[in-house]
């Protein structure tokens, strides 16, 4: 992508994101030049671009304008699902949706959480910590917990590192977030797998970046693409979930994992390695996280623990190089000056207990029977898709005669929602492709769901 080009989108993505709102003045070239640090001709003619396409007007002797009209496209329409995907691609935007089948949330059900346990389980905390709601936690997070996970991660993973190198965040979200903040400023390169998170696209155009999508396949990824765009682009970082892969299920194997964190070592370009969904594994564990790998701190582990121990907790940890802490305090600070204590005293002694493991051991049996109930369901139609062996998510490719977009505004019709692949998509291209979780409803409604999804698509594709 030319640097005109970059410029053109990360002034546009700002108007749509509605930081500059009609008839509001623009930055001038030069400014803008300063900003992004390129030459003033470059700026000039993007907005050209934008004044042709009638995006913005100019004012003699005063500048450019943001034009008045300016919407996306189906902003009118009557589904807010569809227009959320086509407009801001907001994860958030679909998930607000109401829907008796909920094929969007990549969550577990609750009922298959020891609620009642646990809530009995919660009280004894206040006799622990009579304290616990008097104070804050520190910034970093509670020293308890840290010194606990640094020695969960060194004898179950081999990490090599102290509490002091450990912060904890409310859930992963807010770690991609953080992380962002600290690392990106506009206009710098970012590699992001295709498809992904999707949350994580929005967080990185937020702060301007210029984003490179990197192919995942079944085998993983091809490193020489991916070394070809560490060279060419030198990026920031490259963020990933190499493990049981939202939205694929795809796991990116052990020998790719060494030679990612030596490209990342050799180019000296950072691995954010979010790795939500590691103990959701259906038969044998995933090879170690990249983390494990890494020699020189070119890897920042973000491990998440919400989707199966307690989601209400919103407990995340985040793990790097001294150099990095540091700053990751300051943003963290800013956020919300620390993780609630009372969440991270609840999750510590949940997390070590031998309760958990019997509940993570009975939580793959439901979650793989639920996977084989949504795939026998598919099994009938000429729908795509591999079988992952962990996670909470298909991914589907739908036949071409399909219409995903006629079919997003037809399942909202019947109270069925699920994730449009063009979302997960930083190029916004997969648009025949489909995210259903089989994670969050139960198995009759699951059964249920799917056959009203399948009749729904047989109108739209007749024989």
């Amino acid at each position: 992508m030319d640097k005109c080009k970059q410029v053109y989108e990360y002034i546009w993505n700002r108007v749509q994101r509605g930081e500059w709102q009609e008839h509001d003045k623009l930055p001038s070239v030069r400014m803008l030049a300063e900003e992004l640090n390129v030459h003033r001709l470059t700026v000039f003619k993007a907005y050209q671009q934008l004044k042709d396409e009638k995006k913005v007007y100019v004012k003699d002797k005063s500048g450019y304008y943001v034009h008045p009209g300016m919407t996306m496209p189906f902003d009118d329409l009557d589904y807010p699902i569809v227009s959320s995907y086509v407009q801001k691609s907001h994860l958030s935007e679909i998930h607000r949706v109401p829907a008796a089948y909920q094929f969007s949330y990549a969550l577990i059900d609750p009922n298959l959480l020891p609620n009642r346990y646990f809530s009995e389980y919660a009280k004894e905390i206040f006799d622990r910590y009579p304290k616990v709601l008097s104070t804050y936690s520190t910034i970093q997070g509670d020293e308890e917990l840290r010194e606990t996970l640094s020695r969960f991660f060194t004898n179950k993973h081999q990490f090599h590192l102290t509490a002091d190198d450990i912060l904890i965040t409310s859930g992963s979200q807010q770690a991609i977030d953080i992380l962002a903040r600290m690392l990106v400023q506009p206009m710098d390169a970012v590699l992001l797998e295709r498809p992904t998170y999707s949350a994580a696209i929005d967080i990185f155009r937020q702060q301007g970046a210029q984003i490179i999508p990197v192919d995942i396949h079944p085998y993983g990824y091809d490193l020489e693409q991916v070394e070809s765009y560490m060279k060419q682009f030198k990026p920031r970082f490259f963020y990933l979930n190499p493990t049981f892969h939202n939205p694929t299920g795809y796991t990116v194997p052990a020998e790719q994992r060494k030679q990612l964190v030596e490209l990342a070592e050799r180019y000296r370009c950072f691995l954010l390695e979010d790795d939500p969904f590691r103990d959701i594994y259906f038969d044998r564990e995933p090879p170690p996280p990249l983390f494990a790998y890494g020699t020189e701190g070119y890897v920042v582990y973000i491990r998440s623990f919400s989707k199966y121990v307690a989601p209400g907790l919103r407990i995340a940890a985040v793990c790097s190089q001294p150099s990095l802490m540091k700053h990751l305090f300051t943003v963290k600070s800013l956020a919300d000056n620390g993780t609630p204590l009372l969440n991270q005293k609840i999750f510590l002694h949940y997390f070590m207990s031998k309760r958990l493991q019997q509940h993570i051991k009975k939580l793959r049996i439901a979650l793989n029977v639920r996977k084989s109930i949504m795939e026998e369901e598919l099994s009938g139609t000429n729908w795509t898709w591999d079988s992952p062996a962990g996670g909470l998510n298909l991914w589907v490719k739908l036949p071409a005669s399909i219409s995903m977009d006629m079919l997003l505004a037809k399942s909202i019709e019947q109270s069925i929602s699920f994730v449009p692949g063009s979302i997960c998509d930083p190029s916004k291209e997969a648009k025949s492709w489909i995210r259903l979780s089989y994670s969050y409803i139960n198995e009759h409604q699951l059964s249920a769901g799917m056959k009203k999804l399948i009749r729904l698509s047989e109108q739209l594709d007749p024989p």
